[in-house]
């Protein structure tokens, strides 16, 4: 039997901003008008930059699926960004899709920072091996984090044996 909704329940909804209440909320005391500094930031096609909608601007909000997404930039206009995210589809297909977006809305990402660390480091490192500095053994590969070396402890006296007390 359907129940029926003259009782003034109500429903779930799934409109454009379902579910946003605090994505899209500005943190506390963080509120009022977006700083110039926002606007001045330079964007060029092939960096990344991670899509963070602003919920105070309404004009060129991206979508909710978006938020929190990184993409790369292929096109800058005067009043926008185009940038190329990635979305899981289905079962688990993943589409290219281009969103439009306005600056307000996005910020340079740092995923490649460490990649750019470790480039110059390993250059650095092949340099020195060039000119005779360090050792034979050159590696530049990254390694998981090694066990730590073996050591020995110094007992301050005897030594205490702890064993659980039998149960009444």
């Amino acid at each position: 039997k359907k129940k029926s909704r003259a009782r003034g329940e109500m429903v779930n909804s799934y409109g454009y901003r379902s579910g946003t209440r605090d994505m899209f909320s500005k943190n506390f005391r963080q509120h009022g008008m977006e700083h110039l500094s926002t606007y001045l930031v330079t964007y060029k096609v092939g960096e990344y930059v991670d899509v963070v909608a602003n919920g105070a601007i309404h004009k060129g909000m991206p979508h909710k699926v978006y938020h929190g997404k990184t993409g790369r930039v292929y096109n800058v206009t005067q009043s926008g960004i185009g940038v190329v995210v990635n979305k899981t589809f289905r079962q688990g297909w993943i589409l290219p899709k281009r969103i439009n977006v306005r600056v307000e809305h996005i910020q340079h990402s740092k995923c490649r920072l460490d990649f750019l660390r470790r480039v110059k480091e390993n250059e650095l490192k092949k340099k020195m091996a060039k000119e005779g500095k360090t050792g034979v053994d050159l590696s530049i590969k990254r390694e998981p984090k090694q066990p730590r070396k073996a050591e020995f402890v110094a007992s301050g006296g005897e030594i205490e044996r702890l064993k659980p007390i039998a149960f009444e």
